[in-house]
């Protein structure tokens, strides 16, 4: 995979990402830590990211952080344009209305596919993944709670087995998943773990008119949260 980003002379200086005295981690752990201070707002929209920065403030090597990058890139929560420094993506009400819209279609297609398509262990993995979300925001963790959420969408396109539609929401989830973190304004009267499980009951019935109904309300409560005006 290309890398995302290259050391240059004078790395930007970023937040200490690991505890004092803590081993250090592989990339499929760094990713969740990183993507959760992208979320957090500690590594503010516009930041300048380099290998040598992240490896520092993680403690590893560039090629371990260089796998992060790539796959950051590739769900555009990191953007790289030629000739320049890698810098966390900053969209902006309009590129957050496209996401959104785009993200529907992909996603109200899906939702039948993946009605068709469960099984058992599909369903279980849902539900550890829900539980997952509903411990964190019941700590108050919110962000980590937004990124599971994105997590348990990723995990119905992969149930509903469309490797190009997958594909398309896989840059587009992770993008909403920012994109609710800047803009989301309003109180959460009904929290979205809550809705993910409506949603995988109305997967176990089988019940694709349900599962679609139940997908098109809760996108809509995730843009009736955000401020986009």
């Amino acid at each position: 995979m290309t890398a995302c980003a290259t050391a240059t002379p004078n790395a930007p200086t970023l937040p200490a990402l690991l505890a004092a005295g803590e081993r250090r981690l592989s990339a499929e752990e760094i990713y969740p830590r990183l993507f959760d201070a992208i979320l957090e707002q500690r590594l503010a929209p516009g930041t300048a990211l380099t290998e040598q920065a992240l490896g520092h403030a993680f403690g590893v090597s560039r090629t371990v952080i260089r796998r992060v990058l790539g796959r950051l890139c590739d769900q555009q929560v990191i953007v790289q344009r030629p000739a320049h420094t890698a810098k966390l993506a900053a969209p902006d009400p309009e590129q957050a209305r496209q996401v959104l819209s785009a993200r529907r279609l992909a996603e109200t297609t899906l939702i039948g596919l993946a009605a068709k398509r469960s099984r058992p262990l599909h369903i279980r993995q849902l539900r550890e993944l829900i539980a997952r979300e509903r411990r964190h925001h019941e700590r108050g963790e919110r962000c980590t709670a937004i990124r599971l959420g994105g997590e348990f969408h990723l995990k119905l396109a992969e149930m509903a087995n469309n490797a190009p539609l997958a594909r398309f929401l896989n840059g587009l989830v992770p993008m909403t998943s920012l994109i609710i973190a800047q803009y989301e304004t309003k109180p959460c009267s009904h929290c979205a773990w809550q809705e993910h499980a409506a949603l995988v009951d109305a997967i176990e019935d089988g019940d694709g008119e349900a599962a679609l109904h139940l997908m098109h309300e809760h996108l809509d409560r995730i843009e009736a949260k955000l401020t986009l005006d």
